[in-house]
């Protein structure tokens, strides 16, 4: 299980995704990229980075749930 606190981000995205209680990979994996933009303090390149991130471990945010 990797921890995002080790993730290289931005504070103010560590912050977004603690205060949704985002703490690991697999968390990460029930948000979608639309959802995360709309954490305060989560922009495009934090998630291009968590998306990279990701994908090195076989793993994709959820699909828009719209």
């Amino acid at each position: 299980m990797i921890e995002l606190l080790s993730v290289k981000i931005g504070q103010p995205a560590h912050r977004a995704l603690q205060g949704a209680g985002i703490k690991t990979l697999d968390q990460l994996c029930n948000y979608s990229e639309k959802e995360l933009l709309a954490l305060h303090g989560l922009g495009p390149k934090a998630l291009r980075i968590l998306r990279d991130l990701l994908a090195e471990h076989g793993l994709s945010f959820c699909a828009d749930k719209s």
